[in-house]
């Protein structure tokens, strides 16, 4: 039995983490796959696995996949997931449960890492204190909200970078930002370039340019510099 959710994944070169959503599909309406311009075979593995795929290259950042893949979505929920982030078992139950909640806008998952340590620890456990009390998650914590919020809101913003955190922040003109307790599962590649603490400087260092005004292509500019 499915539930009423629609997944969408945006990727770029993802070819290797998209068959563990095999069974995840199992269990939704339906996985949308809006690909930024791979060069890999992720398209062709998508179409392979039955996942409805759509094109989106050019300007407007992850944020314009997550609105195409949005816009193509028959569900009344919508998942926004990272490829290579893994659910919780009991996924649909939590989301459905957790936007039915009175006040509820936009919900994400509690976040854990697949390689272990002291400073990934500590990252996660700090980022999972500012998920809950600054209603504050970011987009690898699984981002789910009701279709017509979505649609209410505008949608993501189509930038070059930070996409995520500027759509919470919109959202909760909405109602509350709500951080479950069951935890996601995603990949420790984005801190193992530069380390973990390195890396969280830097995305500390983009929060701050947001706040101070710095456009976004400006911002995107220094992250890709730094990474």
């Amino acid at each position: 039995m499915t539930s009423d959710i629609s997944i969408i994944i945006p990727t770029l070169n993802e070819q290797h983490n998209l068959a563990a959503l095999k069974h995840v599909a199992e269990q939704v309406t339906e996985i949308i796959v809006v690909d930024g311009g791979s060069s890999d075979a992720t398209v062709n593995t998508a179409e392979e696995l039955g996942f409805p795929v759509f094109e989106k290259k050019g300007p407007g950042g992850r944020g314009a996949q997550l609105n195409l893949g949005a816009a193509q979505a028959r569900s009344d929920n919508l998942l926004f997931l990272h490829c290579d982030t893994r659910l919780p078992a009991d996924f649909p139950e939590a989301i459905l449960s957790c936007l039915a909640t009175l006040g509820v806008a936009l919900g994400a998952f509690s976040l854990t890492v697949d390689q272990k340590g002291w400073a990934l620890n500590t990252i996660t456990r700090w980022a999972n204190i500012r998920s809950r009390i600054l209603q504050l998650p970011y987009g690898d914590q699984a981002f789910f909200i009701r279709k017509d919020t979505f649609e209410r809101s505008g949608g993501f913003p189509e930038v070059p970078i930070m996409e995520d955190f500027m759509m919470v922040k919109k959202i909760k003109r909405f109602g509350r930002v709500k951080t479950l307790p069951q935890t996601v599962v995603t990949s420790a590649r984005r801190w193992q370039k530069l380390g973990p603490f390195r890396t969280t400087c830097v995305n500390q260092l983009m929060v701050l340019g947001y706040y101070l005004g710095v456009p976004s292509e400006r911002l995107a500019a220094f992250y890709r510099n730094r990474k």
